[in-house]
């Protein structure tokens, strides 16, 4: 029989929780999408995600290699570049990213979207 309890009703996987506090913020998943098809100077990165503000995508990416999921690489000038690739762990992520995107395909009202 199930447990119905208020106790069992306020217990929440942990590993869940995680990813939708990093996933659930605005622009992240977009800018995973972009980086997973190669890494990508910063410039090209913020044209690929329309609306995204600079400081945005500055602190989305501050959040996304402070949990190792992304990693900064300075290309020595002239001029000097910054360019952002996802580490192994990050990688890791497309399969499950990839059948997110079909499930919304399927059960997901279109959006109207590019």
């Amino acid at each position: 029989m199930a447990d119905h309890s208020e106790q069992a009703c306020r217990r929440v996987d942990v590993g869940i929780t995680r990813v939708f506090e990093l996933f659930g913020k605005r622009w992240t998943g977009p800018i995973v999408s972009v980086l997973m098809q190669h890494p990508v100077h910063f410039a090209d990165l913020r044209r690929a995600i329309p609306g995204i503000s600079e400081r945005m995508l500055s602190d989305r990416l501050s959040e996304l290699g402070a949990a190792g999921l992304v990693v900064r690489e300075v290309d020595e000038g002239p001029p000097l570049r910054v360019s952002y690739r996802l580490t192994q762990a990050g990688a890791a992520m497309e399969p499950a990213l990839k059948e997110l995107a079909l499930w919304s395909e399927t059960y997901l009202a279109d959006g109207g979207g590019c």
